[in-house]
């Protein structure tokens, strides 16, 4: 049997319980055509980069998977079928990856340094020029400006 890793995401408007739901009718497809489900994660609700099918929002979910290619596109053939199923994507694998997605992994902010603007001296940058000098040639203010004749303004 082939190891797959598919990710499907469900309409907007749905519960997380109708979710549940949903992947569990999907294992269930899988475990009825000679496969099983590995580890299972909910990514949750999260906004999608442009609309699909009026939704800007889309619950996610992720199943590691051990199966033939036959039960896999029966799968797929439901969530063609299924209204609350926007979208899916199924990838074949050498293996599974071990622990949480890297969805599920908690980013350390840690690392990134301080965010306190203590940067240190700036060499040469936009804050050492000092005032900007007049401009030579030119008008200062608006008063200086010579005006229109009102029928001449476009």
């Amino acid at each position: 049997m082939a190891l797959y890793e598919h990710v499907f995401l469900a309409r907007q408007d749905i519960s997380a319980q109708q979710v549940d739901a949903l992947v569990e009718q999907y294992k269930g497809v899988i475990e009825a055509n000679g496969g099983k489900v590995g580890r299972i994660e909910n990514w949750g609700l999260k906004s999608l980069n442009y609309r699909i099918k009026k939704n800007r929002k889309a619950h996610y979910a992720l199943m590691d998977i051990d199966a033939p290619a036959a039960a896999v596109q029966e799968m797929e053939r439901q969530m063609r079928i299924s209204e609350d199923v926007l979208r899916y994507m199924t990838i074949a694998v050498e293996k599974h990856e071990e622990g949480p997605s890297a969805m599920m992994q908690k980013r350390d902010r840690d690392d990134r340094g301080p965010r306190d603007g203590a940067r240190g001296p700036r060499e040469g940058g936009f804050g050492d020029r000092g005032p900007r000098p007049p401009r030579e040639g030119g008008f200062g203010d608006r008063e200086d400006r010579p005006r229109r004749p009102r029928e001449d303004r476009a």
